[in-house]
């Protein structure tokens, strides 16, 4: 009985067994977890558990992934755990998965950029991306793992030269930024902070986050001063966490939330709906500047990226600082390319 909750590397539920796929599967969506185990893993699983839309949570880990799944399981929800371990255990985690989120790497220590994490993290990007060539190649790739703005490049480099990259099904899960902007701003304006709407565009770290304050529903009025102080805490917000929690991690139960309203609104593209426009803000492989990636809003479908919205309107102060920014991004982005190339053999 309990093999129907909780399946490991042993179980003897196949997993064909279970009916995947986008195309009308009866019990619902596989989501796999690289990265399950980690500050943000284990609050992104704990969501994820409770969709309805869900019909297989598989979790991954370098180690300690049963008692994770042993707690999953015992949740009253229909979704089965599954749980695998090591470089042997990440293809069989991500074996068939509709959907792949990846919060696995280093995580952010105070004095640490997001840039001082490529070294490590890069090996995680590149050891995902040969695993989805091979078991999921049509699965929607959402990363956390940073530093995004070279993660992502690396990601899609590899994918183009085993000859399964499709642009749309990967992203780079900036929507923390949006979160926090709009928290801050629902702050000051003393509003419900899920009313608030803007979008934030460019990549996921430093100056090149830029929150569109011009386009702010409601209205944000601040003054230049004001508003220089609120891009600069979007902008800062991460290190904001790292610092007040004194060494002991970065940004993980806001980052688990951000995380989780990413991937909800990816099953509801999946899932579609004529009455509804799902849009969301993601760093993509994108067209729109001279970057070759960069976040703006997308309006997502069953394939991943229906449609990008482009840029938003901005006034003169937001477009400076989108030429500003613009080539320490394509820095990042030709950094990431060029190791996804060395590591593509």
């Amino acid at each position: 009985m309990f093999a129907l909750r909780l399946c490991t590397q042993v179980s003897r539920v196949p997993f064909e067994a279970f009916n995947f796929g986008r195309g009308g599967s009866m019990r619902g969506l596989k989501v796999a977890v690289v990265g399950a185990v980690g500050g943000i893993g284990q609050p992104l699983t704990l969501l994820l558990k409770q969709n309805p839309h869900i019909s297989v949570l598989s979790i991954h880990d370098i180690r300690n992934t049963a008692g994770v799944a042993a707690d999953l399981s015992h949740i009253n929800t229909p979704a089965t755990v599954c749980n695998f371990e090591g470089k042997s255990g990440l293809k069989k985690a991500m074996d068939k998965a509709d959907i792949v989120v990846i919060p696995a790497g280093l995580p952010r220590k105070p004095g640490m950029r997001r840039e001082d994490l490529v070294d490590v993290n890069a090996s995680v990007a590149c050891e995902v991306a040969h695993a989805a060539s091979a078991v999921c190649p049509g699965a929607l790739l959402a990363f956390i793992t940073n530093p995004i703005n070279v993660i992502v490049p690396i990601v899609a480099t590899i994918l183009k030269a085993k000859g399964t990259y499709d642009p749309n099904r990967l992203f780079g899960v900036t929507t923390l930024d949006v979160v926090r902007s709009k928290t801050f701003i629902g702050d000051i304006l003393n509003v419900d902070p899920r009313t608030v709407d803007l979008p934030v565009i460019g990549g996921h770290t430093g100056h090149t986050i830029l929150p569109i304050l011009s386009q702010c529903q409601p209205l944000y009025k601040g003054s230049d001063e004001e508003r220089q102080a609120l891009i600069r805490r979007i902008q800062e917000a991460g290190t904001e966490v790292v610092k007040a929690k004194d060494g002991l991690g970065s940004a993980t139960l806001s980052m688990a939330y951000a995380a989780y309203h990413f991937v909800e609104s990816l099953i509801k593209g999946i899932k579609g709906s004529k009455d509804e426009c799902i849009v969301e803000c993601a760093y993509v492989d994108s067209d729109v500047t001279e970057a070759k990636f960069f976040a703006t809003q997308l309006i997502l479908g069953p394939q991943g990226i229906k449609e990008n919205i482009g840029l938003p309107e901005m006034d003169d102060e937001e477009k400076q600082a989108l030429e500003c920014m613009l080539p320490n991004l394509k820095k990042s982005i030709e950094n990431g390319i060029k190791l996804g190339e060395e590591m593509s053999c």
